[in-house]
């Protein structure tokens, strides 16, 4: 990205979205953050921020004008398991995302924007690759026949075909896509029924007292991997460098049970603590894990980040909010 641009970041007042405009910043280019919020965490490091719902049309028309090089699309009605695989916000979660992605690639392909960035999730890949938590298949050619777990999961293929249908019919908009695996890091939501589980994870130990229990939902056999948020955002940028489109997986091969990560995060916290394993129907599926083959062929690139050593920031960042209670 040796060329400076004017770029807009939509979801920029969110978790990923606040990183990728401090370090959009940092490699000189001119930066507008847009969000339905301001960032609760950090003050944006933004050239502007503008306060719009990307659910209404007009607004979408006046952050992107024509002035634009690319938009990095991250906003998204989104949160953890508590929110997505519970059942209860399934029609907001598909007509809101699905609303922002169709105006912003509608006014987007109007002002002649030369690329854009979807940030799709791994939640798209079929429940049945993902029933052994020892051996998920999460390749990306493993999308199809498509059966994703969560109604989240069925908008993100969805509009991951929305973008490629308006590249298709709009060849001068030039599109990435990308899937997150977990991404994790300060700076992000911890509580309030949205975080992931990272943060959730680090808000139970750093509230709980010694002897107490921690709560993991499940039997906690479940295996994921965790990315590191900068790891996030090197990836996107290599990709948005490439010729390659995807969609592509950003996330870590380190797999790890669910049981094992909260007591990695109960032994950097120094406190003697049991975990309760607890059923929960909105668990997800059994493995999930990322498979970064493609990215390593298309982009020479994968992440390096170690679990055990980078939580630690997340764990002592969410840690001092309460510490005074």
């Amino acid at each position: 990205m040796s060329i400076k641009k004017r770029i807009v970041v939509l979801g920029g007042g969110g978790f990923i979205g606040g990183h990728l405009i401090s370090r959009l910043k940092k490699l000189g280019h001119w930066v507008r953050g847009v969000d339905i919020k301001y960032h609760e965490f950090k003050k944006t490091d933004g050239d502007e921020f503008f306060i719009a719902d990307l659910r209404d049309y007009n607004k979408v028309d006046v952050v992107i004008d024509e002035t634009i090089d690319e938009v990095y699309q991250l906003a998204a009605d989104m949160g953890g398991s508590t929110y997505i695989n519970i059942g209860e916000n399934d029609s907001d979660v598909m007509h809101n995302s699905c609303l922002i992605n169709l105006n912003v690639l509608k006014i987007c392909s109007k002002k002649n924007v030369s690329k854009i960035f979807y940030s799709s999730s791994a939640c798209v890949y079929p429940e049945y690759n993902q029933l052994d938590p020892l051996n998920p298949k999460c390749t990306e050619d493993s999308t199809y026949p498509a059966q994703p777990d969560s109604e989240y999961g069925w908008e993100k293929l969805f509009s991951e075909r929305l973008y490629f249908a308006f590249h298709k019919d709009f060849p001068k908009l030039d599109i990435r896509v990308a899937r997150f695996h977990n991404i994790y890091g300060p700076y992000g939501t911890y509580e309030g029924g949205k975080e992931k589980a990272p943060a959730a994870f680090c808000r139970k130990v750093a509230l709980a007292k010694n002897g107490e229990e921690v709560e993991v939902f499940g039997d906690g056999k479940q295996t994921r991997s965790f990315l590191l948020v900068d790891e996030c955002i090197e990836g996107v940028l290599r990709l948005m460098d490439s010729d390659f489109k995807g969609p592509v997986n950003i996330g870590s091969e380190e797999m790890i049970e669910i049981n094992d990560f909260m007591s990695m995060i109960i032994k950097i916290s120094d406190k003697n603590l049991t975990i309760k394993n607890t059923p929960f129907n909105g668990v997800g599926v059994r493995g999930r894990n990322s498979d970064n083959n493609l990215i390593n062929e298309k982009l020479g690139w994968k992440p390096k980040s170690i679990l055990k050593e980078d939580i630690k920031d997340t764990y002592d960042w969410i840690s001092s909010k309460y510490s005074s209670i």
